[in-house]
């Protein structure tokens, strides 16, 4: 279960690199984002590394998080998204 957990973050890591560079998501999102990676890869964690069950959840939530400010980003004067797929 915990291969298929890193699979799907693996890829949506992936997916969020255009994300960062976007100037439509908010400083926030992408700072909370930043922030999980650097707990991700701290030493000091809430639950010893042997589970990530702490690491995985905070960068769940900030991928979710800018997931849902792509849905409020503006579209471009075409109606196109411009951010594609998350």
């Amino acid at each position: 279960m915990s291969l298929a957990v890193a699979v799907v973050l693996v890829v949506k890591l992936v997916r969020v690199r255009r994300l960062l560079v976007s100037t439509g998501v908010p400083m926030s999102a992408k700072v909370l984002f930043w922030a999980s990676i650097a707990y991700l890869i701290s030493p000091v964690d809430l639950l010893p590394d042997p589970i990530l069950l702490d690491d995985i959840g905070l960068l769940l939530v900030a991928l979710r998080t800018l997931h849902k400010a792509v849905g409020h980003a503006p579209r471009g004067s075409d109606g196109v998204d411009r951010y594609g797929p998350a």
